[in-house]
């Protein structure tokens, strides 16, 4: 039964999530790490007809991380040819729905076949602005903030920037995607309680839901309860509302 979908008084534009729980989810259920792995593709779907509607204008999702080469050779594999596969199923989408794909991650390590059709697609749909969705592919943060400092570090070489001009701006501005936004909320499934180096630098004032359903179960109603979640948070940056000054 499709949920029905609720009215927000705030709506996050950009959301950010780390879709864990495929491979708990396929052994539940019998079935390959693949499987899960497909199944979760099937979340991503679901969560982009859904938020977008809503008024969320960017969706970053957490697909392959650095670290994520350590596991076994043939499940990367797999992984690399489902997400060829997810762009090819996906694209009529993106065109359909005016979705714009974005990436950020060190791309030169994917396999020529994932690179050329990331290039095809991103290049494909710039031309649309009103809604994005970005992919971590290859991402890590420390990484990100790490290449971010390597080109400051150039500037300064190069006399074109002092040590002590160096601002939060520069560290901005020198990131994978430097104009889209720090996003305001961050959804990881499984119940992890761990950010697992993802947008270290951007998640400084987002607000985290953690949910105990694993990534494959993660669809429109989840999403839901997660934003009647975010909905109730009270975003202060670090400050305080005037009536707990009042208050004392």
């Amino acid at each position: 039964m499709k949920a029905k979908s609720p009215a927000f008084e705030i709506i996050p534009r950009h959301i950010a999530l780390i879709m864990d729980g495929n491979g708990r989810w396929a052994k539940i259920n019998g079935k390959s790490r693949i499987d899960g792995h497909r199944e979760g593709t099937q979340s991503v779907r679901s969560i982009l007809k859904t938020a977008f509607p809503l008024g969320i204008k960017i969706i970053t999702i957490y697909a392959f991380s650095t670290e994520n080469w350590k596991r076994p050779a043939k499940e990367i594999q797999g992984l690399m040819k489902l997400m060829t596969e997810s762009l090819n199923s996906y694209e009529k989408d993106l065109h359909d729905n005016k979705i714009r794909l974005r990436v950020m991650g060190e791309l030169g390590k994917l396999p020529k076949s994932l690179r050329t059709k990331l290039e095809k697609t991103m290049n494909d749909t710039k031309i649309y602005s009103k809604h994005t969705l970005v992919i971590a592919l290859n991402y890590g943060a420390r990484a990100e903030i790490t290449d971010a400092t390597r080109k400051i570090a150039q500037l300064v070489y190069k006399n074109k920037l002092k040590p002590n001009e160096i601002t939060e701006k520069h560290i901005c501005n020198n990131l994978y995607l430097p104009d889209i936004p720090d996003p305001e909320l961050m959804i990881r499934t499984s119940g992890e309680l761990r950010l697992s180096n993802f947008m270290l630098w951007q998640i400084s004032y987002t607000e985290i839901i953690i949910t105990d359903k694993l990534w494959p179960e993660f669809r429109e109603q989840e999403l839901y309860n997660a934003l009647e979640q975010y909905n109730k948070r009270q975003r202060r940056f670090g400050g305080i509302e005037d009536k707990e000054f009042n208050d004392g």
